[in-house]
């Protein structure tokens, strides 16, 4: 019982450090979407102060480096539980990796303020901010008492492999995101960025195809399809209202509200788009059986007849 309490126990906190990780991505859409990202010029102080006066872009780059400190010691506590745990999988090595990419994390936004060359460290800080966010969110689905039962493995009859396709789609999104950072930062134009959206939307549709077609009575693989589906289709949307905010914001002597509001959400419904895929990806590698597997069961079933 006390195994069990501890396991429910650091998966809450596991699931709260994916929700905080959330929030820092808003903070730090919010740092790019203002135009705040050089509005404080040292570090780890600002200002030379823990507290700087908080006026102008001021307020969002020290919000931003306060969620970031909030989720720096909520990992550290993480990866700290894991490894006192029993779990089943990789969650305590996954522990370890998410403490580690913290720390590179913090490094990034060091050198940005120390170094310059903001479009180049900007759009890494971006990636690294999205490797992180799908290892917490794996650890939200890693330390679930649902990933620490015993499952009967599932075949897929079909080709491509599930398993594939999810993380044929989860590297496309991942890769989609990295352009889409590389073209708010400056260091890409926006063509790469629209073909990327489109690989996207072709892997995405076949993949929740995929799962309501061979898995629709599977609701740990369905839920995840429709989520996928969902924001998939909510961040098409809002790429249309960026550029038309973007557009209509070319002659603005600040960023206006609404132009903040979509920038803000299109980062975040991205991030929560590869969180699906993420998700679907685990689930597919913990329910169906390798493509291998299904053949040696299948050879073997014949020979017995």
């Amino acid at each position: 019982m006390a195994e069990s309490n501890n396991t429910a126990g650091i998966h809450r906190f596991a699931v709260a450090t994916a929700l905080t990780t959330v929030l820092l991505l808003v903070a730090g859409a919010l740092v790019t979407s203002n135009d705040a990202a050089d509005s404080v010029p040292d570090w780890p102080l600002a200002y030379g102060r823990i507290i700087p006066p908080l006026i102008g872009g001021i307020r969002y780059e020290y919000a931003h480096r306060v969620v970031a400190g909030l989720v720096a010691a909520l990992t550290a506590i993480l990866a700290i539980w894991l490894a006192r745990t029993s779990l089943r999988g990789p969650a305590r090595r996954w522990g370890w990796i998410a403490l580690a990419l913290v720390f590179a994390q913090a490094g990034l936004g060091g050198l940005r303020v120390r170094l310059g060359h903001p479009a180049l460290i900007a759009t890494a800080h971006a990636t690294l901010a999205q490797i992180f966010f799908m290892v917490v969110v794996s650890l939200m689905l890693l330390t679930s008492a649902w990933w620490q039962r015993d499952f009967a493995p599932l075949d897929d009859p079909g080709s491509p492999r599930l398993r594939s396709l999810s993380a044929w789609t989860t590297a496309a999104i991942l890769i989609q995101l990295v352009l889409g950072a590389g073209f708010r930062h400056g260091a890409f134009g926006m063509l790469p960025h629209l073909l990327g959206a489109v690989v996207v939307l072709f892997l995405a549709v076949w993949a929740s195809r995929t799962v309501r077609e061979r898995f629709g009575q599977v609701s740990d693989l369905r839920r995840w399809g429709i989520l996928l589906q969902a924001f998939l289709g909510t961040q098409i949307l809002l790429g249309f209202a960026a550029y038309w905010a973007v557009a209509e914001s070319l002659n603005a002597a600040q960023p206006v509200l609404l132009y903040v509001i979509i920038e803000v959400a299109h980062v975040v419904v991205g991030a929560l788009t590869l969180a699906a895929s993420v998700l679907l990806t685990l689930s597919s590698f913990r329910l169906l059986r390798p493509a291998g597997s299904a053949a040696v069961n299948s050879s073997a079933e014949k020979a017995r007849a």
